[in-house]
């Protein structure tokens, strides 16, 4: 659904992502919604980012959006195929992923991502896709971005599973554990929603910085299963340029499957 001003939540979610990714080089990411940010940062603030897709491919270029990671068109250009083994044993494992892009089905205060079960793991409401390489993923890029979107079922107090651990029980654990368990990634950097950015305090915790054009905080607040820390400088996050809708809404997702 199209707002006031012209754009959908999930387009400003997608925009607002694609934005954190300036200056980075070298990405692995999924599909749905973390892709589609990604080739849009590849058209804007990042030309030279390397995409890497768990399928086997670095330096994907796709010549049009990937249904899957087993889509044919995310070899388009690409630099290398290999195998799955090969992609996680000498890229991911060897610490050369700069960020990995990761959805979720339930997020905590500390960034631990539910991707396996809602409910009881042996009776659960709702069985998800599981880990597939989001688990590795999280434990060894160098920063993980998480982009999903929000609401009380999502933003939980205790998930359900932990599929992909983030900073555990907090920045000191998850620092002993990382170095203890030879984990190369320092951990999640940012979370961004289709309500706004949130990035983490010095205690490993989720604080929001920015408010999406709309977005009230009370709102914000509401969707939330804790006690949300906010900055208290918080920024407004700006509004998406004429361009950027362009390329999502003709090149990315002309068909709106995502961003409706």
């Amino acid at each position: 659904m199209t707002d006031e001003g012209g754009f959908s939540k999930s387009e400003m979610m997608i925009v607002a992502a694609a934005r954190a990714l300036e200056g980075e080089h070298v990405c692995f990411v999924g599909v749905g919604l973390p892709n589609i940010a990604v080739n849009l940062a590849k058209r804007t603030v990042a030309p030279d980012l390397e995409l890497v897709y768990e399928a086997g491919v670095f330096g994907a270029r796709p010549a049009r959006l990937p249904l899957s990671i087993g889509d044919p068109t995310i070899v388009t250009g690409s630099t290398a195929v290999v195998s799955m083994l090969e992609l996680f044993g000498y890229y991911l494992q060897r610490g050369l992923i700069d960020v990995g892009f990761l959805g979720a089905a339930q997020i905590d205060r500390f960034g631990n991502i539910n991707t396996t079960v809602i409910g009881d793991y042996a009776h659960p409401t709702t069985r998800l896709p599981g880990s597939g390489g989001a688990c590795e993923i999280a434990i060894n890029a160098r920063q993980v971005f998480v982009i999903m979107r929000q609401s009380r079922r999502s933003f939980v107090e205790r998930i359900d599973f932990r599929t992909s651990p983030g900073n555990l029980g907090g920045a000191e654990q998850a620092e002993r554990i990382r170095r203890e368990g030879g984990w190369l990634g320092r951990g999640p950097s940012i979370v961004v929603t289709d309500l706004g950015v949130y990035r983490f305090d010095e205690t490993g915790e989720m604080r929001l910085e920015a408010l999406h054009p709309g977005a009230e905080l009370d709102a914000v607040r509401e969707t939330i299963g804790w006690d949300i820390k906010v900055v208290s400088d918080l920024a407004a996050t700006p509004a998406p340029t004429a361009d950027e809708l362009r390329l999502i809404r003709e090149e990315l997702d002309p068909e709106r499957v995502y961003t409706k």
